[in-house]
């Protein structure tokens, strides 16, 4: 069928995502003291502790269950902190220099370079160890991604882009180093393979539009249903995966039909999408990445817009249509992340965890089900292997030790100097 993934699942995760040797090493700690919170569900662990050997947890649970311990283990005493795994930013894009939104693509090449080598930075500060990227300006986030792996600068596990992809006359049809611009089902083969080539991990594909943009609103499909089938096939052939914007009801089952692994946005659906969504819950995460909305409409006045256009605009429905979306996702199972197109001036690097208070206040999640949305389901969209996202035995030691408890507040995890950070086992 066209657009199905290889047969053992999800395209594999590259290898080059994880670090190359630079940081490993066979030491152990010992994290001991600490309310843990594995992200396997909404439960807290209180007196637990973690076992870490090298890059990986050997042990997490209750402090009375813990086996016998190598000697010359290190023990840190977490003074009753919350102990959570490192959440995952999953509509990434480390290349945006938080410029204004309607300049994203203006950004020189070697300052948007410069700037990403400080946002990669940055995003493990706020307690984001993984991301996936939503497109990158250039060639930037391959090399983003080297450099991460082989430690000479600080960063994210990546799931590195290349530009967007889009049709002639979509949203993405700009001048600048944002856009691909292919038409015709072998001209996106053949875009997708130059992608491969550059050794990038996710395609990213425009499929409608935005309210903001006249030439392609949300609901005109860029692509016909054998431009998307080629894409995805085209991809997953090649072991990449896809993610797509898609805010109509017709761009999500466009994109669900076709195999697309990552929905970005997904404002309008309606029960058939919902309904083919839910078929393939297994294999598919939302993210409604709905900062861009919020912010605009709060902030529209620091672009010289008036409130008053947004919301002739159509944002402040685009709102509350997502609203109404979220509830019936969760109503069906379907796994939601977060991410919401940070990078930009009215939403900058740095606040990714502004997410979790969207989808507490917006969407009505408890603080424990935001956390989920940011470990365990951004985990498994990075690595279906399970290998990311909780604090399990076997998973990799990225964690985040919090002063407060983001199940009662998750504002707490927007405050920098509330977190300790760990990715592979090393303090960053």
């Amino acid at each position: 069928m066209i657009g199905e993934p290889p047969t053992v699942g999800l395209p594999r995760v590259p290898r080059e995502i994880w670090p190359h040797g630079v940081h490993m090493s066979t030491h152990h700690r010992l994290i001991e003291n600490a309310r843990l919170f594995p992200a396997v569900d909404e439960s807290v662990v209180e007196d637990a502790a973690v076992w870490i050997e090298g890059d990986t947890v050997r042990f997490a649970g209750k402090r009375s269950g813990l086996p016998a311990l190598p000697p010359d283990c290190e023990r840190i005493n977490a003074s009753g902190k919350f102990l959570m795994p490192g959440m995952t930013e999953t509509h990434a894009h480390l290349s945006f220099a938080d410029a204004s939104p309607f300049a994203i693509g203006d950004t020189s090449v070697e300052e948007a370079t410069i700037t990403a080598v400080r946002n990669a930075a940055l995003m493990v500060d706020a307690g984001f160890t993984s991301a996936i990227s939503f497109g990158s300006t250039y060639r930037i986030d391959v090399a983003l991604r080297e450099a991460i792996n082989t430690g000479r600068i600080k960063g994210p596990r990546l799931l590195a882009a290349g530009r967007d992809l889009g049709a002639t006359g979509s949203n993405i049809d700009s001048p600048g180093g944002l856009g691909m611009i292919a038409d015709g089902p072998w001209a996106v083969r053949k875009a997708v393979r130059e992608q491969r080539k550059m050794r990038v991990d996710v395609v990213k594909i425009f499929i409608d539009g935005e309210a903001i943009n006249s030439q392609c609103p949300p609901g005109e499909l860029s692509f016909t249903d054998e431009e998307v089938n080629a894409v995805v096939d085209e991809a997953h052939r090649r072991q990449m995966r896809v993610a797509c914007h898609a805010r109509s009801a017709a761009a999500v089952k466009q994109a669900v039909r076709a195999g697309v692994d990552f929905i970005g946005h997904a404002n309008y659906l309606d029960d058939e999408a919902i309904d083919l969504l839910a078929a393939r819950k297994d294999r598919i995460v939302v993210g409604p990445a709905i900062a861009w909305e919020v912010t605009y409409l709060e902030k529209c006045g620091t672009l010289g817009i008036s409130r008053e256009t947004v919301c002739e605009q159509g944002y402040e429905r685009e709102i509350q249509a997502t609203i109404a979306t979220v509830k019936k996702l969760r109503a069906v199972g379907i796994r939601m992340v977060v991410g919401g197109d940070y990078g930009i001036s009215i939403a900058p690097h740095g606040t990714y965890a502004k997410d979790l208070e969207y989808f507490v206040d917006l969407f009505g999640m408890s603080g424990a089900e935001a956390l989920l949305c940011a470990t365990r389901n951004g985990g498994q969209a990075f690595d279906p292997a399970g290998r990311i996202g909780t604090l399990v035995a076997g998973a990799y030691a990225d964690l985040l030790l919090v002063s407060g408890d983001p199940c009662k507040d998750v504002r707490v995890l927007q405050d920098h100097q509330n977190l300790r950070v760990m990715k592979g086992g090393i303090w960053q």
